[in-house]
Formats: structure tokens, C-alpha cells, sequence
């Protein structure tokens, strides 16, 4: 459920009270960037990862931060306790544009300050995560630097709306007969005991849980390469799987008609699944427990 309140340009403040102007670069031409994070408990999860990525996309589009990303932080908690959400799973979106400026495809030649907004609002573990998600194959018609975490999505949207129609959870992209990633997630294959991914390079974005994910498989000892895989590939893997910051670790038990394996979810998946919810528990007693010694200081 929505929040009622929103960080907007240094203030929280009842959201309905938000202006955004019509000529603001984000609304215009897509000139921003955002980010998706999530918390449980009401504890922040990878902040520092997600933050350093923001300041990563900052920096492709030339856009200045508008703010300390130790004061983001800061106002990410501030804002969690504004909504009554310190006990609740939930999530944070935030997103800054290059600003407000007279229409013009070049970067605007006076001063134009970035516009922020962030809001938070609950968001349950998804159920789908037990029983496994039915997606389809679809064309990758994106723009080549999707690394960068803009605006950008129609090209998400399309495919997603595409699963959507035919009653299915997502749509796995290809550009060519190479699989990149999902619409709102990154994509892994298991094969004879191998766990594949597409390398983080400009045709997929490095999620967050997508790193965390590798990390925990590393700490297992499960065989692992980052390395590009062909539809072909996927279709005949023994177990698939999606990572993202909403989805988790999310099993794929059908791609278009075809059922993968018994249509259940695999068993190297539901490692990962049991692996990701301890990390996530360890880590929101961790930050728990630091933002206690921090009141008290």
C-alpha cells in the first residue's frame, strides 16, 4: 500500500502535496534515474550496494546528486518511521531527474537542479517464490545500456504486458538466440549441476539481489559462471530461476508452453531460496542492532 508522505527535494511531506513540473526533464524525455530498495523488519536491505549503484547511474547521465548518500540514508530510516512502517516488510522507491528546463533533446544550457522524490510503502515477501512463476520468451528491444538504471522502460513495460496477457508472471529477454535477463529481474540456469548467468555488461542490469545471490552460491560451493547462454540453453536447462529486489529468488516452472522439469521448483533453486532468507534475517538483526548502538552514542 502507498505511503501518505514523500521526501521531495529535502522535505518530507504529505505526498498529494508533490508538484512536479511539465517540464521536468524525467517526465519529458525519461532524463533520470531511480532505484528500488527494499526493507524487512523495517531494516534497510543492501543499502550500500544499492546507493553505490545509484551513484553509479548519476554519474553515466552526468547528473549531479542532489543529496549526501549518507544523508539519503539517513532520510530512507527518517521516512520508514514517518509511515509507521519500523516493524513492516516494505519497500523504498526513490528517483531523481536532471530537473525542470525549457524542452530541448541537449542538456540545458542554464541551471537546471535535479528533482528528487522517494516514498515508501509495505510490500509482503511474494507468494510466487513457493510455487514458481510461468513466463514467456519475448524479443530484447531495449536501448544498449540498460546497466544504467534510468527511466527508460518502456521497452520492460511492452514485455511485461506481453506475459500479463497471456496470464503468465514475466517475460526472459534475447536479443538474438542469447538470453540477457527478465523484464524486472535477472535470470540464472542451472545445468548438470552448474549455475549460469549472463555477465554484467551493458546488455543486463547488475541487480542487487543478483550479486548477493552470486555471493551466496560462492559460499555454498556451487559451481558457478557468468558467462552468456542461448535460448536453447534455457529451454533444455534442469532448473531456472529470477533474482530482483521484489521477486527474491523466484523458481520458473514454465517458459511459453513447456514445463521445466516436474513443474516444480528446483533443488539447487530452493538452496538459494533457504540461503537468501538467512542472509536477509542476519542481515536486518545486523542493522538492527546498529541502529540501536547508534542512539545510544
Amino acid at each position: 500500500m502507498l505511503g501518505l508522505y514523500a521526501y521531495w527535494n529535502g522535505s518530507i511531506i504529505p505526498i498529494e502535496d508533490v508538484k512536479i513540473s511539465p517540464l521536468d526533464r524525467g517526465y519529458q524525455f525519461g532524463d533520470g534515474v531511480y532505484e528500488v530498495i527494499r526493507f524487512y523488519a523495517g531494516q534497510l536491505f543492501e543499502t550500500g550496494r544499492h546507493l553505490k549503484r545509484l551513484q553509479r547511474s548519476l554519474n553515466e547521465l552526468f547528473i549531479p546528486a542532489p543529496i549526501n548518500m549518507d544523508e539519503l540514508e539517513k532520510t530512507m530510516h527518517a521516512l520508514i518511521q514517518q509511515e509507521n512502517l519500523a516493524q513492516s516488510d516494505g519497500m523504498i522507491y526513490l528517483q531523481i531527474t536532471r530537473g525542470a528546463y525549457p524542452r530541448s533533446h541537449g542538456f540545458p544550457k542554464g541551471p537546471a537542479t535535479p528533482n528528487m522524490i522517494m516514498y515508501a510503502q509495505t510490500y509482503p515477501r511474494p507468494d510466487i517464490i513457493e510455487a514458481g512463476a510461468k513466463v514467456i520468451l519475448h524479443p530484447d528491444l531495449r536501448w544498449h545500456r540498460v546497466d544504467i538504471k534510468t527511466l527508460n522502460l518502456l521497452g520492460n513495460v511492452l514485455a511485461k504486458q506481453k506475459a500479463e496477457e497471456k496470464g503468465y508472471h514475466e517475460a526472459i529477454l534475447h536479443r538474438a538466440d542469447v538470453v540477457t535477463e527478465a523484464s524486472t529481474a535477472n535470470v540464472f540456469i542451472v545445468r548438470k549441476g552448474v549455475i549460469w548467468t549472463h555477465p554484467a555488461n551493458e546488455a543486463i542490469l547488475n541487480g542487487i539481489t543478483r550479486l548477493v545471490v552470486i555471493d551466496l552460491i560462492h559460499s555454498l560451493g556451487i559451481p558457478f559462471v557468468e558467462r552468456p547462454f542461448t535460448v536453447d540453453a534455457l529451454l533444455t536447462a534442469d532448473e531456472v530461476f529470477l533474482t530482483s529486489t521484489t521477486l527474491e529468488v523466484t523458481p520458473v516452472t514454465m517458459i511459453d508452453d513447456l514445463i521445466l522439469g516436474e513443474g516444480i521448483p528446483g533443488p539447487l533453486t530452493r538452496k538459494l531460496q533457504e540461503a537468501f532468507t538467512r542472509h536477509m534475517q542476519a542481515h536486518s538483526t545486523s542493522e538492527t542492532r546498529r541502529a540501536s548502538e547508534e542512539t545510544h552514542i
